[in-house]
């Protein structure tokens, strides 16, 4: 760690929980963000902020104008680029030593196979269920931690899916594969604009304690966010014994 590391960072060392180590291991790191919007753009600033070693950014999308409501990492100037781009310019600004990878395509099955059995943390900031279950497919099969944060309206929900802990589900045991859901979009729906601030930061939070080894991570449970009301509820969650992705890894890790 040098000097300009050890000035950088100093407010996280002075934290009794991280200090030098903790922070050596987020210099270390290794983070995919699968999405650069209204999610992604807290998730990568703030994991650029705090000297993660590498973070890939997935996203196939442009900078819209109609983005620049809630998505913090992109700006005026940047509308048309890709989102990928925008976002890792944005990161550059505030933390010029980051090493940062960026993909500018959908996040498919097969790719998402090699991505996430690089990473040591995955974050979903994407808006779809297709996705969603991708992702979590590759995380269950490689044993990679799962930062899942949603936002839609005013309503927002995020928790994490380590199925490196055998009692602890994994994203298809709370929304099942097969199950029809009535997908919703920013589009259509509208999102309150700090909503997405509030899940992504708290994503970030996640996934920097998880590769700091900080703390108790929300694996297991539910938070979800009325923003109307600005009330917190919390939902336990236990494991699917039947779930169709992660049931025959759980007996794995038992074993």
């Amino acid at each position: 760690m040098t000097d300009d590391d050890l000035l950088r960072y100093s407010r996280h060392i002075l934290l009794d929980e991280i200090g030098i180590e903790g922070q050596g291991r987020l210099l270390a790191a290794r983070a995919l963000v699968i999405g650069a919007g209204g999610l992604g753009s807290p998730v990568a600033l703030y994991l650029g902020t705090a000297g993660v070693g590498r973070i890939t950014l997935v996203d196939h999308d442009t900078v819209d104008l109609t983005n620049l409501q809630r998505q913090i990492a992109h700006t005026l100037a940047r509308v048309g680029q890709p989102k990928v781009e925008s976002a890792r310019a944005g990161m550059l600004a505030i933390n010029p030593t980051l090493d940062i990878r960026t993909v500018a395509r959908r996040a498919d099955a097969a790719w998402l196979d090699a991505a996430v059995a690089d990473a040591d943390v995955v974050l979903d900031c994407s808006d779809n269920f297709a996705t969603r279950h991708q992702v979590n497919a590759a995380c269950v099969k490689h044993g990679r931690p799962l930062v899942s944060g949603a936002a839609i309206g005013f309503d927002g929900q995020i928790s994490v899916y380590d199925t490196r802990q055998p009692e602890t589900p994994c994203y298809a045991c709370l929304f099942p594969p097969d199950a029809a859901f009535e997908e919703t979009r920013c589009a259509t729906m509208g999102v309150f604009a700090p909503l997405v601030g509030i899940i992504g930061s708290m994503q970030a939070a996640e996934a920097l304690k998880l590769l700091a080894g900080v703390g108790e991570s929300l694996a297991g449970r539910l938070l979800m966010l009325d923003g109307r009301q600005m009330r917190w509820d919390e939902v336990r969650l236990a494991r699917l014994a039947g779930c169709p992705v992660c049931a025959q890894r759980a007996a794995k890790v038992v074993a």
